[in-house]
């Protein structure tokens, strides 16, 4: 089994945003004031939006384009999870979950009993956390609801304006595989759910790194379905806090698509910035070219390149040069058609 990893990066551009809130706002005077987020890096600091808040876009995206039916969630007091069936629902085998649950099962007397078991599943899905490419300043500003009778009411924000970069990679290996040997962070699967998954039409190989265990596969064509939704998702992801009034467009504005036989993500300082107080972001065509040089035994497949016309039109010689310079390795072109590109390359290596 070839250890393969979609390695993703993005940019964003984004005007007058406040994607993820932070709570009450420690810089204004006013009671309501809401705090954007933001982290200090080397005395600058950087607005971001949490892994987390992506990931939620992120599913958001696969339920309402992609037609998941996402699994419910569960409150028990102060915990909550998920249904944690990857064989019924998607987004629990692409994200992974946690739950502690009782399940039927017969003893070895033929009775049955209650069992508790823990199921876990570690995401095939990683990311970063979306963070601006450079320092900014955050824009403290004054609202008011005014509509009422009487005063107004004032309340703030912190907005800001920024190109904001973020890094995922996709484990392909674990796509629809499932161990279910108890073994901390290996039990993937009750007795119950198993089952489900061979009645379902599930296979079992061999474990390629665990000697005399066996794996759980769904059917190759789900696999490759589940992974091509959730790349394809990035065209149509959508989200972000104070959207009725500060409607920020969080689809790539550029994109970088590869898949690779090492865990290692190699695009995480392709964009960098410069000038006064380090406030301009660029894109660091240079560093691609060296990445691409440094880690060029572990790609497979092509590596897809995508910009959306009208961001940075600057870089587009270098870039062209770049897919001059790897035109056996480099395929450039709009964002849309690297993800397609892409998905249709990844298929392939799925089906191998």
């Amino acid at each position: 089994m070839k250890n393969l990893k979609t390695q993703g990066f993005v940019l964003l551009d984004v005007d007058v945003v406040a994607l993820n809130n932070a709570g009450k706002s420690n810089s204004t005077l006013n009671e309501n004031g809401v705090a954007t987020k933001t982290i200090t890096k080397n005395g600058r600091t950087y607005a971001y939006v949490s892994g987390q808040a992506w990931r939620y876009w992120w599913r958001e995206a696969l339920q309402k384009n992609c037609d998941w039916k996402l699994s419910p969630v569960i409150r028990d007091s102060k915990i909550a999870y998920t249904n944690a069936d990857p064989i019924t629902y998607p987004d629990d085998d692409v994200f992974g979950y946690m739950r502690a649950a009782t399940e039927i099962v017969i003893d070895s007397k033929g009775k049955e009993k209650k069992e508790n078991i823990t199921v876990t599943r570690i995401s095939p899905l990683k990311n970063s956390a979306i963070v601006s490419v450079a320092a900014v300043t955050v824009a403290e500003n004054w609202s008011s609801m005014a509509r009422q009778e009487g005063d107004a009411v004032p309340y703030s924000k912190q907005e800001y304006s920024a190109v904001m970069k973020g890094m995922f990679s996709l484990d392909l290996n674990m796509i629809g595989t499932f161990s279910n040997y108890n073994r901390t962070g290996y039990m993937n699967l009750s007795a119950a759910l198993k089952k489900k998954a061979m009645e379902k039409g599930a296979t079992e190989i061999d474990d390629p790194f665990i000697c005399n265990q066996k794996l759980i596969r769904l059917d190759q064509a789900v696999r490759i379905q589940r992974a091509v939704d959730t790349v394809k998702a990035l065209k149509y992801i959508a989200g972000g806090a104070m959207q009725t009034d500060n409607l920020g467009d969080v689809t790539p504005k550029f994109i970088i698509l590869a898949t690779t036989n090492a865990g290692n993500h190699p695009f995480s300082h392709v964009a960098s910035s410069t000038g006064g107080y380090d406030k301009i972001a660029k894109l660091n065509v240079a560093g691609i070219a060296e990445v691409i040089e440094d880690y060029r035994e572990t790609f497979v497949g092509k590596i897809f390149i995508g910009k959306r016309s009208g961001f940075w039109n600057e870089e587009d010689e270098a870039l062209k040069n770049l897919a001059d310079q790897f035109k056996d390795l480099v395929v450039m072109g709009t964002v849309n058609e690297a993800i397609d590109a892409y998905c249709e390359q990844m298929k392939n290596q799925l089906g191998e």
